[in-house]
C-alpha cells in the first residue's frame, strides 16, 4: 500500500466480498478498487482505506466567527483547513470546488498531525477548524490532528454537516471541543431531493452534542429562496431546536448565493433573516444570528436577561465587547453559555493564507 492510502476504520466485510462502510448513514458497499459516494473511502485489497490521510487543501487563519462560532473565544483566530470529498451531494454547495473534487493532484499540502498543530501554535491559533469539507469523511485523519492540538493546548473545531453513525460520532466528537453543525432545513424531502441524505442522521447528531458530550454546539441554516425559508419550516425548525435542545444554542441563518447547481436560484435578501431571526426568538431562542450579509443588530449577542448588547459585531468584525471575563454580563450577572475568557481583541476579518512546513523544520 502506498503511503497515501491510510487504514481506515468503520467497516466490515460481507459475505459476497464487498466491504461496507459504517461511518455513515449511505453504508456504502464497494467492491475491490471501488470507492463510496465520499470519493475518498475505498475498499483495496479488502480493507477500508481513506486516501486523503496527510493531504489537506486551503490552509488558512481565519477569525472563528467565521466558522461561525460566536460564543467560543470570540474574536480569536483558528487555523481552518479541509480535504476534499463529501458525504454529501448539496446541489447549492458553496465549497463545492473541495467538496467534489475529483483530482487528488490538487491537494498539495502534505501535512501531518504533528505539522498542523506546529503550525497553529507558530500562528497563535487557539483553535484548528476541519472545515471547507466535512470532517466526517476524514475522521481519522481529523482525529490524529486533534490529539496533537491537544497536546500543544489548541483546541479543535468540526463544521459539518452531522451526517455519522453513532459509534464514529462518539468516537469523533470525544476528540472535538467545538462544533458548527449545518441544519440544511427541517423537510426530509429537501435533505433526500437537493442533499441526497435524510434530515434524521443530523437530529440525532444534533441531541447527541447537546445531551451526551461536553462540546460546544451551534447550528447554521442556510436559507435558500422558495426551498427552506418560508415561515412555517422556519418556526418548525426553530421550535424543534428549543424542544429538543434548548434555548441557548445558538442559531446562525445564514444568506445563499447562486452556485454550483443551484445558479438559476436568487440570493437570499438580509429582509429574510431579519424574519427568520424574528421568528426564531418568538419560538424562544435567546441567541439567534444572521450571516453572510452586514447586519449589527443580527450579529450581536445580547444579555437574555436585561437585553445589554454584550458582543456587537458587524459580520466577522467586532465593535464592541462587554462580557466579562467569566461569560457573565456586567449589567445583571447572568451566565452567558458558552466558552469565553479575557478579551484582547480580535484577529478581525481578514483571512490569511498559512503555509505548513513538516514538523522537523518547525
Amino acid at each position: 500500500m502506498n503511503d497515501t492510502l491510510y487504514p481506515g476504520r468503520y467497516w466490515h466485510a460481507l459475505p459476497d466480498g464487498r466491504i461496507q462502510c459504517d461511518l455513515c448513514p449511505r453504508d456504502c458497499k464497494l467492491h475491490e478498487g471501488q470507492r463510496g459516494a465520499c470519493f475518498v473511502r475505498q475498499n483495496v485489497g479488502g480493507r477500508m482505506v481513506l486516501t486523503t490521510y496527510g493531504r489537506s487543501s486551503g490552509f488558512c487563519i481565519d477569525p472563528i466567527e467565521k466558522k461561525p462560532l460566536n460564543h467560543f473565544y470570540p474574536g480569536s483566530a483558528v487555523l481552518s483547513f479541509g480535504t476534499a470529498g463529501c458525504n454529501l451531494a448539496c446541489k447549492f454547495c458553496q465549497n463545492w470546488d473541495i467538496s467534489k473534487s475529483r483530482d487528488m493532484d490538487r491537494l498539495m499540502d502534505q501535512a501531518s498531525p504533528q505539522d498542523i498543530a506546529l503550525a497553529a501554535e507558530r500562528v497563535g491559533a487557539k483553535s484548528v477548524a476541519f472545515t471547507y469539507n466535512d470532517p466526517v469523511i476524514f475522521a481519522e485523519y481529523a482525529m490524529d490532528v486533534a490529539d496533537a492540538c491537544h497536546a500543544r493546548g489548541i483546541r479543535t473545531v468540526a463544521v459539518t454537516a452531522g451526517y455519522m453513525h453513532d459509534l464514529p460520532r462518539r468516537e469523533f466528537y470525544a476528540k472535538m471541543d467545538a462544533a458548527n453543525v449545518d441544519l440544511k432545513a427541517f423537510t426530509e424531502s429537501f435533505y433526500f431531493s437537493l442533499c441526497g441524505g435524510h434530515l434524521q442522521p443530523v437530529l440525532d447528531t444534533l441531541t447527541y452534542l447537546k445531551h451526551e458530550t461536553s462540546v460546544w454546539l451551534e447550528i447554521t441554516t442556510l436559507l435558500i429562496p422558495g426551498k427552506n425559508d418560508s415561515d412555517e419550516e422556519v418556526r418548525a425548525l426553530s421550535a424543534w431546536v428549543m424542544k429538543a435542545l434548548g434555548p441557548d444554542v445558538p442559531l446562525h441563518f445564514t444568506a445563499f448565493h447562486p452556485d454550483f447547481k443551484m445558479m438559476d436560484v436568487p440570493p437570499t435578501p438580509p429582509e429574510t433573516l431579519t424574519r427568520a431571526r424574528r421568528i426564531a426568538m418568538e419560538e424562544g431562542l435567546h441567541y439567534v444570528y444572521t450571516g453572510n450579509v452586514f447586519d449589527v443588530e443580527g450579529g450581536t449577542t445580547y444579555c437574555p436577561g436585561c437585553g445589554s448588547p454584550l458582543i456587537v459585531r458587524d459580520w466577522h468584525r467586532i465593535l464592541a465587547y462587554k462580557l466579562k471575563p467569566d461569560g457573565s454580563c456586567p449589567q445583571c450577572g447572568a451566565v452567558i453559555p458558552g466558552r469565553f475568557e479575557a478579551f484582547e481583541g480580535q484577529f478581525g476579518r481578514r483571512r490569511i493564507p498559512v503555509a505548513i512546513r513538516p514538523a522537523h523544520y518547525a
